[in-house]
């Protein structure tokens, strides 16, 4: 996947720079299966196969020359994953479709202490519970499960909005399941938000990297998010605490994050 960034390109012109790949694509063992043009943010970013990533560039070089940015490699199911999915346009139609996404974490608090309190089945009882209600909230909040990370799982939205609600919905579910509250089971959960190729060389590496460390420092039983994801949602219903200043591991400033407030998003209604 590869990362374009322009100044003053319209959809039309995108769309014109794709069927000029296609045009050349075999002559470098290329082929492009899809893009994402944010005409806001003025980013492209090309899903293709190829022998490296030169071919790559050298296709773009010699179709248009609008070279990438950056190119990385990447796993075609995982994009997927993050994207939600690929539509499927006809080449030389315009169109605008944004690759950012929001990414969740969620993490159970003590899993380790808790199978040794309550034993390996009824733990297992209590992650099926924690997974079933994630999925229902994903699933009503049209959100994508990118994988299970053993404790939790990792999710990806097109909607900040969305990441949000899941993330207080997902928490009040868990506060008002028998289950959970029979074992002491509580959750953390980390939101970020970001393109899919940029610093790091892997897919949403910066928005990945920081919601699982905005995961770990979360309070149990909280919803803890970037600076990014908290202006987005400013004016969608959302409520936050006060800034927080935190050093996280990877990260080389100090990292501003937000407590999303527990009532916020009961009346909010994220768009599709």
């Amino acid at each position: 996947m590869d990362r374009h960034e322009f100044a003053s390109v319209t959809a039309s012109d995108i769309a014109a720079a794709h069927v000029q790949d296609l045009a050349v694509q075999g002559r470098f063992g290329v082929q492009f299966l899809n893009y994402w043009f944010d005409e806001e943010r003025q980013h492209a970013f090309c899903l293709a196969t190829g022998p490296n990533q030169e071919s790559v560039t050298a296709a773009h070089a010699a179709s248009h020359g609008l070279t990438p940015y950056e190119v990385i490699e990447v796993d075609p199911d995982a994009v997927v994953r993050f994207m939600g999915g690929m539509a499927n346009h006809k080449a030389g139609e315009p169109y605008v479709e944004t690759a950012f996404r929001t990414v969740l974490f969620t993490d159970i608090e003590g899993s380790t202490q808790l199978t040794q309190q309550i034993g390996d089945a009824r733990a297992m009882a209590v992650l099926r519970n924690h997974d079933q209600i994630v999925r229902e909230a994903l699933h009503a909040n049209a959100g994508s499960e990118v994988k299970h990370t053993g404790d939790g799982l990792m999710a990806s939205f097109r909607s900040v909005a969305a990441a949000i609600k899941t993330g207080v919905e997902i928490q009040r579910r868990l506060a008002e399941s028998g289950s959970p509250g029979s074992t002491g089971l509580q959750v953390r959960v980390g939101i970020a938000a970001g393109e899919p190729v940029s610093e790091g060389g892997d897919l949403f590496g910066a928005a990945v990297q920081l919601a699982a460390r905005l995961c770990e420092r979360a309070r149990p039983g909280s919803v803890l998010v970037s600076a990014g994801v908290r202006d987005l949602a400013l004016g969608k219903g959302f409520s936050f605490g006060k800034a927080g200043r935190l050093r996280l591991k990877g990260f080389d400033e100090p990292v501003i994050a937000f407590e999303v407030l527990p009532d916020s998003a009961r009346t909010v209604v994220p768009p599709p």
